[in-house]
């Protein structure tokens, strides 16, 4: 007797619970091929937003990693299960585009990419992976590595033809360079300082500490490569003995065990102080410039949702082509409705769950979602916002490839326009709701981060539809 698809998973499931082992697929797909009820592992918690039953008029965030929740393709009555092959973890990474909110339209570029998908490099004492256009399309202004050095592991001398900002994501680092006037800079540096080298400044670094460091370096060229990078060793490596000797005037046999090949990242000894390192030959002088910041030592500027700090050329003077700012945006919290007019906006999650609405003109708008180790892009002048949609805070960086950091505010924009202008464009038919919209704006007083008072009068609204 042949048994029916229905039959065999119904069998299949009894015997796997009675703990017979079986070859049984338990799918949400095997279910419904079968036409059986999804159970409760699948068909998520009463309510949950992912069913046709579901409706909710205002297009609510849902923390689908937060909540473990499996999203499906059902929105206010519409939408289907799925039958095919469905990867569980990234829909959970990504529930805005397998459900997106009803106001989403239009075609728009990837502007997601997970450092996670990125091909890790590894060496003697450290790995490196890099977001560049060739990840990440939309990328096209900055490109970005994320590189760890173990202690007293080196990256080893170096230049680029793009510049060089950094941000240290953990532990302690040590940075060298020479400036173009030949200029000696040596500094150590922790979690949240910066450094900036302009194209062609020479430098190292070096895993300090217990355990090293790890970094976020950005170059200003959506095109930099990683392996295209100017190395001592390899350039050493690939220059006659007899050029070599001549340049240091020193017999060719003293050259005779240079590597002959670049050394890129390896182990060093353990550096003693600045103070014991430091150079002391007769040409030696030290940098009039400095080379790095300590953005989190700023003093924040507060807001009602969170907190930011900015690092540009106004105060890290040296950084003339990349400029930044750090975000915490607080549970509930919105990094207001907002864009930029001098640069695409590049943006690196270090902790915390977000979805941003990206909006292009032409009617056309796309929501991605963020964790932690993700690149989000939002181009130039694209009106957007950073909503967090988790339990914990977002912690976020916002670079560009500017000198400064600059951004419009939606809400500060319609509390500077006169009071008719705004309320014929938006309330023209409905002047009641004009003149509450009209009482909340008219302050004009910007808040980049906003935490709204309460969400209990929409959720009563959204009960009586």
């Amino acid at each position: 007797m042949q048994l029916s698809t229905y039959q065999f998973l119904i069998a299949g499931l009894a015997l796997s619970n009675s703990g017979l082992a079986i070859p049984v697929e338990d799918s949400p797909r095997q279910y419904l091929l079968a036409g059986i009820d999804l159970p409760t592992k699948y068909s998520k918690k009463p309510n949950s937003p992912y069913n046709p039953d579901y409706k909710d008029p205002y297009d609510r965030a849902v923390d689908a990693v937060g909540e473990k929740l499996d999203p499906l393709p059902y929105r206010n009555g519409w939408g289907a299960s799925v039958l095919g092959p469905w990867n569980r973890e990234r829909s959970r990474q990504s529930p805005d585009l397998v459900r997106p909110p009803s106001t989403d339209r239009g075609n728009m570029e990837n502007m997601r990419w997970s450092f996670a998908d990125s091909h890790v490099r590894i060496e003697e004492g450290g790995w490196t992976r890099q977001t560049t256009v060739r990840e990440l399309g939309t990328s096209v202004e900055l490109a970005a590595v994320n590189m760890r050095l173990d202690k007293g592991v080196i990256r080893e001398l170096h230049w680029h033809k793009e510049a060089e900002w950094a941000y240290v994501l953990d532990g302690e680092v040590r940075v060298t360079a020479i400036d173009y006037e030949g200029g000696n800079f040596i500094d150590d540096l922790k979690k949240g300082d910066l450094w900036y080298f302009p194209s062609g400044v020479p430098h190292s670094l070096q895993g300090l500490g217990k355990n090293g460091t790890e970094f976020l370096l950005i170059f200003d060229d959506g095109n930099f490569s990683e392996e295209s990078t100017f190395i001592l060793s390899d350039w050493l490596a690939h220059t006659p003995r007899s050029v070599i000797a001549k340049n240091f005037n020193l017999a060719p046999e003293v050259f005779a065990h240079i590597p002959d090949k670049e050394k890129y990242i390896f182990q060093g000894s353990q550096p003693g102080s600045i103070d014991e390192e430091k150079p002391t030959g007769k040409g030696v002088k030290k940098s009039k410039y400095n080379f790095v910041h300590r953005m989190l030592d700023q003093e924040p500027h507060l807001t009602s949702g969170g907190e930011v700090r900015i690092a540009d050329s106004k105060n890290f003077h040296i950084s003339k082509t990349v400029a930044a700012a750090h975000l915490i945006i607080q549970p509930g919290a919105l990094r207001e409705m907002h864009w930029h007019p001098n640069a695409d906006e590049w943006n690196f999650f270090l902790r915390g769950r977000a979805r941003i609405t990206i909006f292009a003109s032409e009617g056309t708008s796309r929501t991605f979602d963020y964790l932690p180790g993700d690149v989000g892009i939002v181009p130039r002048n694209m009106g957007h916002f950073v909503e967090n949609i988790g339990d914990e805070p977002i912690e976020m960086l916002e670079v560009f490839r500017a000198d400064e950091f600059r951004d419009f505010s939606l809400f500060q924009w319609l509390g500077e326009t006169p009071k008719k202008m705004v309320v014929d464009h938006l309330f023209k038919d409905d002047p009641e709701n004009g003149e509450i919209f009209w009482n909340k704006v008219k302050s004009a007083e910007k808040d980049a981060i906003t935490l709204p008072d309460s969400d209990e009068d929409a959720d009563s609204e959204e009960k009586e539809l």
